[in-house]
């Protein structure tokens, strides 16, 4: 009996190391979002071992709704297997999955997801609605939440915070009719308001 528990602690020990060292691989693709000006999302998929699936958001950047993590790395994924299923794999994704790209994991039949947060406010798996999870599909993942949480948290809080200040430094440039010294204002010169008052030299 302690031999068996034993054993269950350590291939439990090693699974928590691979999700580790997984879920740094799909923060690695989130960070090549946040590069874009994107929302920081990545995802990986692993097979026996090695990575067969990479993918982070593009939305903005591909002007298209289709363009997340997730379907990045399934498409790759299921190309890689030669098969629209994709068994025995595990999806890791760095902010919980939309109900598009849950409904895709169910469809491509991945029977494990690794989540580093949640998402309160559009999260489909466990947080607005447990898409992963509903007893009713013919499919159902294991799912794992919490991954480096912390990370893929203020990760996504630094993005949105640089955001709200970008958008607060155009508010403030067109209200004053005036613009960083690093942006060429989108008027020539002869049209650009005089600095001085009327009438000053």
């Amino acid at each position: 009996m302690e031999s068996r528990q034993e054993n269950n602690g350590q291939e439990k020990s090693r699974e928590d190391a691979d999700d580790i060292r997984y879920m740094k691989e799909a923060v690695r693709q989130a960070k090549k979002a946040y590069a874009l000006g994107e929302t920081p999302i990545g995802c990986v998929i692993v097979h026996e071992g090695k990575i067969i699936g990479r993918g982070y958001n593009r939305r903005n950047t591909d002007k298209s709704p289709l363009a997340h993590a997730e379907i990045s790395a399934i498409k790759k994924a299921a190309k890689k297997l030669g098969d629209w299923r994709i068994e025995e794999c595990t999806l890791y994704v760095t902010l919980e999955p939309c109900q598009m790209c849950a409904g895709a994991i169910v469809q491509a039949r991945i029977p494990r997801v690794v989540i580093g947060c949640m998402n309160p406010k559009a999260g489909c798996a466990g947080s607005i609605v447990n898409l992963l999870q509903m007893e009713r599909f013919n499919h159902q993942a294991d799912v794992k939440r919490g991954v480096l949480e912390e990370e893929c948290s203020q990760m996504m809080k630094q993005f949105f915070r640089e955001l709200r200040e970008r958008k607060k430094t155009k508010k403030t440039c067109i209200a004053l009719r005036t613009w960083p010294t690093d942006v060429t204002p989108a008027v020539n010169s002869a049209q650009a308001p005089s600095r001085h008052p009327e009438g000053s030299a």
